[in-house]
């Protein structure tokens, strides 16, 4: 509204001129001043407000032009409605410029009706001439407003877009972490609590198994430890303290980790031709589903439990089958399907299925044909060439 005051203020000042200019030529054909100085201020008084209520302004200039016009007291009239025939385009749109264009027109005619005068094609003319000009010009500057408006919601669009992008991948990430934490101290845990336990029974009849259970506990402890250090030094991504990472497990420490679940009491029987160079995050997912069917057969199968884990690779498929005799069942099994299906259960189930199908593979859970349970799994491998 600042610049639309100047311009209010400017065309009231210029009239004002024009008055004063005409008076001191011919004082006999001027209204007096207490009329033409009110006109003056009420025709470009609403003009202030012409962006604000385009219609309201616009139709309050074309009543006051109408006497300013009369009154012959300089151009505000003219300007005016140059000026609200424009904004009304601009600011109200295209129909409500018709109707106000319109009453333009019939009050425009009905003042030349009037004053007969000789130059009625000339005026005519300049009205078609005006009229054209200020809907040009209102059209192009809407045209531009409305490209504007566009392109902002367009970039409210993409931002929000972007948003949600973000809010997914954080979400994705804070799944992937608390798949790796669950897998890290699940498996220690659960090793921890079963040679615990037999440590407890063999602790007076047995000193010898009892120290091995505890000595189990203890390395089983210092390598959680380090794999939940190196999660949360990933996550605060600082490198400041210069300490090596270890790296992720991958397929070809399958050995180390059966190794340890024999150590743990369970005797497992490892299998597996040349897997060769695995993408990273196959390898790794073969680790974990291992890694997770090895520690439900340590919590659930029950003693005397043995387990089997038989991993081959044909070509471009690298089949998983983890399977054991025991007579135990995994209660959130219970139910399981196979395929795509969602598999009910814990966090351990769920972060096999999702493992396996991330990388485009299947997982199938349920009871061996011979008894006890077993996890079958096939990842696709894709190299890149």
């Amino acid at each position: 509204m600042a610049g639309d005051t100047v311009l209010a203020v400017l065309l009231g000042l210029i009239d004002m001129l024009l008055f004063v200019a005409d008076g001191l030529a011919d004082l006999a054909e001027l209204p007096p001043w207490y009329i033409a100085v009110p006109v003056n201020i009420a025709m470009v008084v609403p003009l202030v407000f012409r962006r604000k209520s385009p219609l309201w302004s616009a139709y309050v200039v074309l009543v006051i032009s109408v006497v300013h016009a009369t009154l012959q007291l300089g151009v505000a009239s003219v300007a005016g409605l140059a000026m609200s025939i424009y904004s009304v385009v601009v600011y109200a749109g295209r129909r409500q410029g018709l109707v106000f264009v319109g009453a333009v027109i019939v009050s425009s005619a009905l003042q030349l009706a009037l004053e007969q005068t000789d130059e009625l094609f000339i005026s005519v003319l300049f009205l078609a001439f005006g009229i054209a000009l200020c809907w040009t010009l209102g059209e192009f500057v809407g045209a531009r407003r409305a490209y504007d408006v566009e392109v902002e919601a367009r970039l409210h669009l993409l931002e929000t877009e972007r948003d949600q992008a973000t809010r997914i991948a954080v979400a994705e990430e804070r799944g992937r972490i608390a798949r790796e934490l669950h897998d890290v101290v699940a498996h220690a845990v659960s090793v921890m609590v079963v040679q615990a336990d037999g440590a407890s029974y063999a602790l007076r009849s047995n000193p010898e198994l009892a120290q091995r259970a505890l000595q189990t506990i203890s390395e089983t402890g210092r390598g959680a430890l380090g794999e939940l250090r190196r999660l949360l030094d990933v996550l605060r991504s600082d490198d400041a303290d210069g300490e090596p990472r270890v790296p992720q497990p991958d397929a070809h420490a399958l050995a180390e980790l059966a190794e340890r679940m024999r150590t743990a009491g369970v005797p497992v029987e490892l299998e597996t031709n040349e897997l060769g160079d695995l993408p990273a995050g196959v390898s790794l997912g073969i680790y974990r589903i291992v890694q997770e069917s090895l520690t439900n057969t340590l919590k659930h199968a029950g003693r005397g439990a043995t387990a089997s884990v038989r991993v081959h690779r044909t070509g471009d498929l690298v089949e998983v089958l983890v399977s054991d005799d025991g007579a135990g069942r995994v209660p959130q099994l219970a139910g399981a399907t196979r395929g795509d299906q969602r598999l009910p259960g814990g966090n351990g189930l769920i972060g096999m299925r999702e493992r396996a199908h991330v990388y485009g593979g299947t997982l199938e859970v349920g009871p061996a044909p011979g008894g006890g349970w077993q996890v079958r799994a096939a990842l696709p491998v894709r190299l890149d060439k």
